[in-house]
């Protein structure tokens, strides 16, 4: 007879090299700087991936992975954020997304003012239309929908969308000039609350275009107050970011008390050299907001130029009903001549871009659809309206007529002051406001704004390496744990256990934005791994073939345990808040978050 010991030992052992052999992860991120995204100081440590789920943070992870990286010398982050973005398009032409994904971006959040659902046949129809080198399909009707479309496709970088307060007008009262009645107001309010449920984030609006112009104090209201029962959010393009700055303050600040509901500025600028001195004013009545107990915040972009469409340079009157309204409009000699004579107007009673970059010398064309139009793109306004010897307004509304769309253009008309006045407040975040391309293909055939190459990585090269306005951690902690909070969001925004595995490895000395206004198809550098969900989108500074991106929700998801609509935004619990200098202490920090 075996001896019982020995016996055991011929049974087990096999059995201990079995589970010696598993790997106790599928990833680890070794010896690199960890910033966790609490902002504090950084230490040298591993961080291990099981699934799509961080399982590890800590000096050293124990046991082994099935693949590590070597990130000594370099930091680890969270992956970064981006509140504002506008890839709704290109992400369905190319889901790589590779102007952010390489400057460490793993969550693109859409939805200022208008959104890719609802949308009604009549919208499809128009969204189809106005389509320019882009061409797809649209294969969807909600924004669950097209979210989800997104993630089907395939896409490396997450996804999420605010519901568009324009787009909800749109589905009741189309593009005119008109306010809703009580029951459309209430059926605009159901909107926003079905495209909550469905996963936005909040409801957003941007109110120097057309129609969003067109809505009132009290429409705004109803529609935050709506996403905030949903434990969302309201996010504004403010009514003016000029000569009406400070009133455009006030109207947020309003929306936000009587909403109960908290409001994130977009872009917070003073556009315009007269306009540069009340930035000063209007960072004092955010502040005054927030120490009287408001949930304001804002999101900036790190350049001192603007981009939009030449439709900020004109009256939205004329743009009422519609592009196709627009367009016919512009061919009316007496309504041209009125048009003109407003963009000329020193105060029309409308946001004039123009105006505020100082003139058409400051205006570069950019995008264009028209392939007769092309060879324009770079040059300015100015250039353009003295080569075809007409004025600058008419050239703009020609240009408009001729292209059948807005036309894309840069305005420089930010101070370089007051992007450093603004980089350092604790309460602000960062967005592109651009879009998310490869520089290859079709995104070549017109320019962007430098931002959608070069934004995160800027703030790193320019504010914190050379001009050390941040620190690291700070800079960190802006893209990716206050930016979560600011959003709501449940298990993202730091490196802790349990939370998803969106991780970067980059190299603070070398990190390096290189896209131009004059040529901004230029990817960043410096960002060598992107981790989303558990999988690498970029290894060695270059897209892999997987596409781990997936639609973020919020909380008002009814896939959520505690989705839906409460009765009031203050039966929520929101994270980190806190007091009205944010949270600066890790420990609080982490509290504030388990309150998810």
């Amino acid at each position: 007879m075996r001896h019982p010991i020995r016996l055991f030992c011929l049974v087990a052992l096999p059995l201990l090299w079995s589970c010696a052999g598993e790997p106790d992860y599928d990833l680890v991120v070794r010896g690199g700087t960890i910033y966790d995204g609490s902002g504090q100081p950084g230490y040298v440590g591993d961080v291990a991936v099981r699934g799509d789920r961080i399982a590890y943070v800590g000096p050293r992870a124990p046991g082994n992975a099935s693949r590590e990286i070597d990130a000594g010398g370099r930091a680890v982050t969270p992956g970064f954020i981006n509140m504002l973005s506008w890839s709704n398009e290109s992400l369905l032409v190319d889901g790589r997304g590779q102007g952010e994904l390489r400057q460490g971006v793993t969550l693109e959040v859409m939805g200022e003012g208008e959104s890719m659902g609802p949308l009604t046949s009549a919208m499809k129809e128009d969204l189809i239309a106005q389509q320019g080198d882009l061409k797809y399909p649209v294969e969807w009707t909600t924004l669950g929908e097209y979210l989800e479309l997104l993630e089907k496709k395939g896409v490396s970088l997450n996804v999420a969308s605010h519901v568009g307060a324009a787009t909800v007008r749109m589905n009741l009262l189309g593009s005119e000039d008109t306010d809703p009645t009580p029951a459309q107001l209430e059926a605009m309010r159901d909107i926003v609350r079905h495209a909550m449920e469905d996963g936005a984030l909040g409801v957003g609006s941007s109110l120097i275009y057309a129609p969003g112009f067109f809505a009132e104090t009290d429409e705004l209201v109803a529609l935050a107050e709506t996403a905030g029962r949903c434990g969302g959010i309201y996010v504004t393009h403010m009514r003016s970011e000029g000569r009406r700055l400070l009133e455009a303050i006030d109207e947020t600040i309003e929306i936000a008390r009587r909403s109960g509901t908290p409001a994130d500025i977009y872009h917070l600028k003073a556009a315009g050299r007269d306009n540069w001195p009340k930035l000063v004013e209007a960072i004092a009545r955010i502040e005054a907001a927030r120490n009287a107990g408001l949930r304001i915040s804002a999101e900036m972009y790190a350049y001192p130029a603007a981009s939009t469409g030449l439709d900020a340079a004109m009256p939205p009157w004329v743009q009422a009903g519609g592009n196709a309204a627009w367009f016919a409009r512009l061919r009316d000699p007496a309504t041209r001549k009125r048009v003109a004579a407003e963009m000329r107007a020193r105060d029309a009673g409308w946001e004039n871009v123009m105006q505020a970059s100082g003139g058409p010398e400051q205006v570069l064309i950019v995008v264009l659809r028209n392939p007769a139009l092309k060879p324009l793109i770079g040059r300015t306004l100015a250039e353009i309206a003295a080569a075809r010897g007409v004025s600058a307004e008419d050239a703009a509304i020609d240009l408009v007529i001729e292209d059948e769309s807005r036309v894309g253009a840069i305005y420089f008309m930010m101070s370089e002051d007051n992007v450093r006045r603004q980089i350092v407040l604790p309460y602000m975040t960062f967005g592109s406001d651009g879009t998310a391309v490869s520089a290859e293909g079709v995104f070549l055939k017109s320019n962007l704004h430098p931002r959608g190459y070069g934004n995160f990585a800027r703030v790193f090269a320019r504010y914190v390496r050379d001009e050390k306005l941040l620190t690291i951690e700070d800079a960190v902690r802006r893209m990716t744990a206050q930016a979560a909070a600011v959003l709501g969001l449940r298990d993202r925004g730091q490196l802790r256990t349990g939370y998803y595995a969106d991780i970067v490895v980059l190299d603070p000395a070398s990190i390096q934005d290189h896209a131009t206004y004059a040529k901004p198809h230029q990817y960043a550098t410096g960002v060598s791994h992107v981790i989303v969900n558990g999988i690498e989108a970029l290894r060695d500074g270059e897209p892999t073939a997987a596409r781990p991106g997936r639609v973020v929700r919020g909380r008002g998801w009814t896939g959520w345990d505690d989705g839906g609509c409460r009765s009031s935004p203050a039966d929520w619990k929101w994270p980190l808040w806190g007091p009205p200098d944010w949270i600066g202490a890790v420990d609080a920090g982490n509290r504030a978050l388990d309150t998810n």
